[in-house]
């Protein structure tokens, strides 16, 4: 979802308040585009894996797409919707599940030159 640059993903764990689902992923995206290309991301990924969505909804407006996955269900807002919906507030006595801190980018290196020197007798003419 980062590579898309989704903000402020959350994933709450939720099997102890529900059967719906173990976990909830909810994310945020700057424009109903965004919000699409990253449930096309998730489902492509996981798609590939072989994690097929039992349902998708909400994709023709964009505002808030839900993913079905059974277990796990993300839901993907435009961040006004988020704001308006409060997730977050509905399930806050869910566990937060830490997200592991993104990746720096990597350091580009300098490329070394390597200088070869011939010898008089290796010189051609």
């Amino acid at each position: 979802m980062l590579d898309k640059k989704a903000v402020d993903v959350q994933v709450l764990h939720v099997a102890p308040l529900t059967s719906v689902a173990d976990y909830l992923v909810i994310a945020s995206a700057e424009s109903d585009r965004q919000t699409r290309a990253i449930a096309d991301h998730i489902d492509g990924t996981l798609s590939r894996m072989g994690q097929k969505p039992l349902s998708i909804e909400g994709t023709t407006s964009g505002q808030w797409v839900l993913l079905d996955f059974g277990d796990v269900v993300a839901h993907i807002f435009r961040q006004d919707a988020r704001a308006h919906y409060g997730l977050e507030r509905l399930w806050s006595d869910a566990k937060e599940v830490p997200l592991p801190e993104k990746a720096p980018a990597p350091v580009a290196t300098p490329k070394r030159r390597i200088i070869v020197r011939r010898t008089a007798s290796e010189k051609t003419v």
